[in-house]
């Protein structure tokens, strides 16, 4: 019969259906059982055309049935309002609204992500140990508070130690880091640092977050602090969104006591409860002990006008400077704070792997967030698969960090630029051992490593390498060659080349200079006396010199 104009071979039993919707004269002989009216003539020949069709435009399917435009797009939004077509812009080549069927969508999708996983060919573990410092900018050359912002963002929700933040963390990602420029966005308001929990030395885990974040991102309060009336005294002072310095703090607790106020204070910090406008306390706390010692305070001076009388100090201790205030409550509903941290964790990581998530600590752990990373899949915003060798099926990547990481991995790209991975090859980096920017302990295990005894016997050093505040690991083209116990006194290295543990002591020795570390004082390596060790040469050649107890550097 004719159908559109033009001849087409049509089933007999869409006889009634053609001339019900298109007003198809039908021949002679057709049998009465095919001529009954249907309910639905023209809904059905749209719906069957959407199912046996992938995306299309609402003019293809009217040229289709010689129809116009607007009635077959009426058609298919009253199919959409039933759930049987979505509309959208589905092929990336097209402009305009598409037509698709649900199912066909569904299984479009379904063959898309199942083609998208057998793209990926999984790549070796220190290809990940070269890419994450990469992905997380460090080494950029970005400078200014902007940079700054930047970093604070892909860092927010890690819990770092106060003592590496602005030694090793954010001057390794800002080339010209100052303090000033992270007190610029927490006195702005824009950043909120919050404690994780104290460690000696007046050091402790801090935790930064953008302020329309923090109460998804920061930790809840440490419910382990036993509170004394002083500490209620506190929030009770700073209730309402109060922020008070010292002593006008002081002064509504009615404390005389400014050392028993200060512990206080502290205590309630690294419980989670308050924070304050810069991190100049926290730094002088740093300054005040510890094996991370902070430059010396400059000597406070008490300023009178001229012919007027000094009047008594009205601050307190430099450790409780700047205004306090308490931090936001948190969001504890697990469903937001589990899409949150999902899309931070995708942002930091590029990557995101079991190990991973575990080494952040995160409550739940990674089945927390699984169900949040599988929807993200489902959206396109993730892709699932097995990325990196020996870390399991259930990875998670941004599909810019599949590219990247995959081109560090391809040896071509090694030789045409350095941008490969390799032993000795590429850039060398010193960083804090709990960084999140080191892979080792988190997403890949930490390497393996035996010394040799002289006769054949491997030994254990005694030491075990982990992700302890303090800490440090030297990098070579993504690859561990050297940890740093706290304090320096102790050194573990994962490499027998000369050229990369030349180039990791000369690393080590360069961030002394620079000031992001203080004096090293190298007693042991590998579980034996410094001037027994393959690494003697390493550091003498990159700076240390001898003294009666092993090999010192001073910045």
């Amino acid at each position: 019969m004719r159908v559109a104009g033009e001849e087409r071979w049509v089933v007999v039993e869409d006889a009634a259906r053609l001339r019900d919707a298109l007003g198809v004269a039908l021949p002679v002989g057709v049998a009465e059982a095919y001529l009954a009216p249907v309910a639905d003539p023209l809904g059905d020949l749209v719906a069957r055309y959407a199912r046996s069709h992938g995306p299309f435009a609402a003019a293809t399917c009217a040229a289709r049935f010689g129809l116009g435009v607007a009635v077959v797009e009426q058609e298919l939004r009253r199919l959409a309002a039933a759930g049987r077509v979505v509309s959208g812009e589905f092929a990336p080549d097209t402009v305009g609204t598409q037509w698709c069927d649900a199912e066909v969508l569904r299984l479009l999708r379904r063959r898309s992500l199942a083609a998208l996983r057998r793209e990926i060919e999984p790549v070796p573990p220190s290809a990940l140990a070269a890419f994450l410092p990469r992905w997380q900018q460090v080494g950029s050359s970005a400078r200014g508070v902007e940079a700054v912002a930047a970093a604070v963002e892909q860092l927010q929700g890690a819990a770092v130690p106060a003592s590496a933040l602005e030694r090793l963390v954010l001057p390794g990602r800002v080339a010209d880091y100052s303090p000033a420029q992270l007190d610029e966005l927490c006195a702005g308001g824009e950043v909120l640092w919050a404690g994780s929990g104290a460690i000696s030395g007046g050091d402790g885990w801090v935790t930064l977050a953008y302020a329309d974040a923090a109460p998804l991102l920061l930790p809840p309060p440490d419910d382990a602090l036993t509170r004394t009336p002083m500490h209620d005294a506190v929030l009770d002072a700073l209730g309402d969104g109060q922020a008070l310095f010292f002593r006008s703090l002081a002064d509504r607790v009615g404390s005389a006591d400014d050392a028993a106020l200060a512990a206080a204070i502290w205590d309630l910090v690294w419980a989670g409860h308050l924070t304050n406008d810069t991190l100049a306390p926290l730094r002088a706390a740093l300054g005040g002990g510890g094996a991370h010692r902070s430059r010396p305070a400059a000597p406070r001076t008490r300023f009178r006008r001229p012919g007027r009388v000094a009047l008594p100090s009205r601050s307190g201790p430099p450790t409780v400077a700047g205004r306090w205030s308490r931090l936001p409550e948190r969001d504890l509903d697990p469903t937001r704070r589990a899409a949150a941290l999902a899309d931070v964790l995708l942002e930091r990581h590029g990557v995101v792997t079991r190990g991973a998530v575990v080494a952040e600590q995160v409550t739940g752990g990674f089945a927390a967030v699984y169900p949040v990373l599988s929807a993200l899949e489902e959206r396109g915003a993730a892709r699932r698969g097995y990325f990196v060798e020996g870390l399991g099926a259930a990875q998670f990547a941004v599909p810019g960090a599949v590219d990247r990481i995959r081109a560090l991995a391809d040896p071509a790209a090694d030789r045409a630029g350095g941008a490969g991975v390799g032993r000795g090859g590429g850039a060398t980096l010193v960083l804090a051992a709990t960084d999140p920017a080191n892979p080792y302990g988190a997403a890949l295990p930490w390497p393996e490593r035996a010394v040799d005894s002289g006769d054949g016997a491997a030994t254990a050093t005694g030491h075990r390498a982990g992700r302890k505040a303090g800490a440090l690991v030297v990098l070579v083209g993504g690859e561990l060659v050297l940890y740093v116990e706290r304090g320096g006194r102790t050194i573990l290295s994962f490499a027998d080349d000369p050229d990369a543990l030349a180039a990791a002591g000369k690393a080590l020795a360069g961030a002394v200079h620079t000031g992001a570390l203080g004096a090293i004082s190298v007693e042991r390596a590998d579980g034996e006396a410094v001037s027994a060790s393959p690494l003697r040469d390493a550091l003498t050649a990159a700076g240390f010199r001898a003294t009666p107890r092993g090999l010192r550097l001073r910045g």
